[in-house]
């Protein structure tokens, strides 16, 4: 069955750039007698609130959206992504690291590296501490150690939105573009890019709807995918809401939060068309 998912933080208001996403894999998951899945992805506890939960599901069930009981939520996975972790630990593919983001970018910045270059998660990390000797798994930062991971294999995955069509891959451009990403921060016990994967595939989610600011970290998405033995969703990163000097929207833009336009009186009609649906 066609299955959908939005899976918000639960770290400030839902703005109209949400109400977009939401709404496209409603309407997506609709049109193809499918189902839309909420999972909250609280795995940043420091920045979680249960207040903005509880709006989380005000505001979608105000926009007509209706989801599957109990919710998903990342918090109560923490076992599944730390034995996922030690796997790739036993299997030579992570390596702790102690750099800053200062460090990161100094080496960036080193005349014999030459110009710095951006991925999906910022400065693509220089391997600093890729060669460290290692022993059991500990408590800190972990990484992927890509070139290990993908030796030299092709990768792929449909994309039916933004630049649609079968995206190919290689491993040098992953090593290249992405660079060893982090799986597991000190403060969390896992990451975004660990824990969307494993969930993705623990509920079936055979659809992804997102914007296209996460094109290329589905890259990275789809090379754990292959690692850990899970199955590729089909993705559709649509375009992205913006204000008017064309930046897009943050959870910082209160102003354009949908409890906003709520308390106001406007009714879900006029945020679909507001947003172009």
């Amino acid at each position: 069955m066609w299955t959908e998912r939005f899976a918000p933080s639960p770290t400030g208001p839902l703005h109209l750039g949400h109400a977009y996403s939401a709404l496209l894999a409603w309407d997506r998951a609709q049109a193809n007698g499918g189902e839309l899945l909420l999972r909250i992805e609280d795995i940043d506890q420091s920045r979680a609130r249960p207040a903005w939960e509880a709006q989380i599901y005000a505001d979608l069930a105000w926009l007509g959206l209706r989801w599957p009981k109990p919710v998903l939520r990342q918090s109560e996975r923490q076992d599944i992504y730390r034995k996922a972790l030690a796997g790739l630990w036993h299997r030579g593919l992570l390596y702790p690291c102690t750099c800053t983001r200062r460090d990161i970018a100094e080496a960036a910045n080193a005349p014999q590296e030459g110009a710095p270059l951006l991925g999906p998660d910022g400065l693509i990390y220089p391997g600093t501490c890729r060669t460290k000797p290692v022993g059991n798994m500990p408590d800190t930062a972990l990484r992927l150690n890509l070139r290990a991971a993908t030796h030299g294999a092709t990768f792929h995955f449909d994309e039916t939105g933004f630049n649609a069509g079968r995206i190919e891959f290689t491993a040098e451009e992953a090593i290249e573009t992405i660079g060893d990403i982090v799986l597991a921060r000190r403060d969390m016990g896992t990451s975004y890019h660990l824990s969307v994967v494993l969930d993705d595939a623990f509920q079936g989610v055979t659809h992804v709807t997102r914007g296209q600011d996460l094109f290329e970290a589905t890259k990275i998405h789809v090379i754990l995918q292959k690692l850990l033995g899970l199955p590729t969703p089909v993705y559709h990163h649509h375009k992205l809401i913006r204000d008017e000097a064309g930046k897009r929207l943050a959870k910082r833009d209160d102003a354009r939060a949908i409890a906003k336009y709520r308390a106001e009186g406007a009714t879900p009609a006029d945020i679909r068309k507001m947003v172009g649906l």
